[in-house]
């Protein structure tokens, strides 16, 4: 007996999300017993089937290379604005010069856009506030500043150029 591919999406509609979920499940209640296995197991099949009419499709990464070179800059990017930041918090005041600034969107893929948010407020010191559909722009502040379209250039070059590259 075989199992159709509908029906293995019907009961495991997201696989890598079940088997996360039965992992995270396991590292928060830091007890490896056959129980808690398998209500990991049964926490990471019934949470995606219950909520897999409010998923929208899935990412269609084109270029997944270019992924991973993005993730390393993006990790990169993490640890030395954190620098920053510690260095511009620990300073008096008087360095730092907070400000909004309107990101100009190039992107229009739903998730790339998503995931160029989410990329921002990751990195220490920059937090994406609001995105404006009919605009296609996003509201972003940093906590220090300078010069306004060196920031858009700069997030331009190293997160949306390579989101664009990944996918389309």
């Amino acid at each position: 007996m075989t199992i159709s591919r509908r029906s293995r999406q019907y009961w495991l509609p997201r696989p890598l999300f079940s088997l996360f979920l039965a992992l995270l499940w396991l590292l928060m209640v830091n007890d490896f017993s056959m129980a808690h296995v398998l209500l990991g197991l049964a926490l990471g099949v019934a949470i995606p089937v219950v909520t897999h009419a409010f998923w929208p499709e899935e990412a269609k990464i084109k270029r997944p290379l270019p992924l991973l070179r993005y993730l390393l800059v993006l990790l990169l990017d993490i640890l030395r604005s954190n620098l920053v930041v510690a260095l511009r918090i620990l300073r008096p005041a008087r360095h730092l010069r907070p400000g909004f600034f309107v990101y100009p969107l190039t992107l229009d893929d739903d998730f790339a856009i998503t995931i160029l948010a989410s990329t921002i407020s990751l990195t220490p010191g920059t937090v994406s506030l609001h995105y404006d559909s009919e605009a296609n722009t996003l509201l972003v502040h940093a906590l220090h500043l300078e010069d306004e379209a060196e920031a858009i250039a700069s997030i331009r070059e190293r997160y949306e150029i390579p989101l664009e590259e990944i996918f389309r």
